[in-house]
């Protein structure tokens, strides 16, 4: 069971790290993508949110404090979604059912995070192949 749950972790936070290193290393590019959202200062939020990220795809990685890492990862999914996929904005139809796909894929993957804390948090401290234990705790 270890090793299945650190590849679904692996799996699970390969999008998060491909991302998080355009984030941190295409920051101007990214930026005018972030900056045509509507989101204000979006050199600094790109920065932050890949580097949000990085954190938290290492943690539930590696293991250290996955529990955090995970709900790092579910406020950046929920966040992103909110932000940069308002699909209820865009008159295009094409653009819309994009932009609600993009929405749906960040709403689910703030779903899995979350689902992925409440594990960690629950029976973060019986799972081996680990750095630490769950920050947090749930009974």
């Amino acid at each position: 069971m270890d090793v299945l749950v650190l590849i679904g972790r692996l799996l699970f936070v390969a999008l998060f790290l491909a991302s998080a290193t355009g984030h941190l290393t295409k920051t101007r590019q990214m930026a005018g993508y972030t900056a045509s959202r509507g989101v204000p200062m979006p050199v600094a939020a790109t920065v932050a949110s890949g580097v949000v990220m990085l954190a938290g795809g290492v943690s539930v990685a590696v293991g250290l404090w996955a529990d955090l890492g995970a709900l790092a990862l579910a406020a950046f999914s929920f966040s992103a979604a909110v932000l940069m996929h308002r699909f209820w904005k865009e008159s295009d139809p094409q653009a819309r059912m994009m932009e609600q796909t993009q929405f749906l894929k960040d709403t689910a993957l703030g779903g899995a995070a979350l689902v992925m804390f409440a594990f960690f948090a629950y029976a973060g401290h019986d799972l081996g192949l680990m750095v630490t234990g769950p920050a947090l705790s749930i009974s």
